[in-house]
């Protein structure tokens, strides 16, 4: 124990306890992680603008990205609004994308299959995915660095096969009061428990409930990364950790 204010870390949402600095080194003895006020305070915020970074992406801003873009690549972006999407969906997708914390730092890319795929598609959260299927490998190093075997929280086949039935068609509302709280509070213990031993908190689901379940599950476990089986790179192994409905 150490002599301070118990707190909760508010980036992380993890235990923690305040010191006076002259305790600093005693906790580093006994193996603590010692961080700086200042440090907190920028973290702290860094973290306020990326979990409000799809509120902050206006028509505007989506413009002036399109347009930054345009001066490498003109023709690109003036084959993909208006020609083949209005400006509003291509917001969209990029909101779609900040609100998992999936970085726009590849916006040609992005560009790229949405062109590819507006002939075709016009709705936004499809289109959603198709880029982040184009961005997976920038996806997984972002959360896993460079580990070769991502360990994971999966679904209990069983109550995979009733979310598949429920949530096919991407409505989250299909699905029963009673399953939807077990499974908000059972992979949000999961994700915590993750966290505390140092992993990244991530759920790996078919690619059809994706969206489905991360939507569901964002207000509850808001660091949680629900990831798609088409996601994951063929040159990563899978380690499943926890499975999720196989004590229920």
């Amino acid at each position: 124990a150490l002599p301070g204010t118990a707190t909760v870390d508010p980036a992380f949402g993890l235990a923690a306890t305040w010191i006076d600095s002259e305790h600093r080194d005693s906790a580093q003895v006994s193996g603590y992680t010692v961080v700086d006020a200042a440090t907190v305070v920028a973290t702290h915020v860094h973290h306020l603008m990326q979990s409000n970074a799809a509120r902050l992406l206006g028509r505007s801003e989506t413009q002036h990205m399109l347009d930054h873009l345009s001066k490498h690549v003109p023709k690109l972006v003036e084959e993909l609004v208006p020609k083949l999407l209005p400006l509003a969906v291509v917001q969209r997708v990029l909101q779609n994308l900040l609100e998992e914390a999936v970085q726009l730092r590849d916006l040609r890319s992005i560009v790229e299959t949405l062109i590819e795929h507006a002939p075709r598609v016009q709705d936004a959260n499809e289109l959603t995915t198709e880029v982040r299927l184009t961005l997976a490998h920038s996806i997984i190093q972002q959360i896993f660095a460079q580990q070769a075997q991502l360990e994971v929280i999966a679904l209990e086949p069983g109550l995979e096969s009733v979310l598949m039935q429920s949530l096919g068609g991407g409505l989250t509302s299909s699905l029963e009061p009673g399953v939807a709280d077990f499974l908000i509070e059972a992979v949000t213990q999961a994700g915590l428990s993750q966290e505390a031993s140092g992993v990244p908190a991530a759920l790996l689901v078919p690619d059809r409930i994706r969206l489905a379940l991360a939507r569901l599950l964002r207000k509850a476990a808001p660091r949680l990364r629900v990831l798609g089986h088409r996601e994951i790179p063929e040159s990563k192994s899978i380690r499943i950790s926890r499975v999720i409905g196989a004590d229920k």
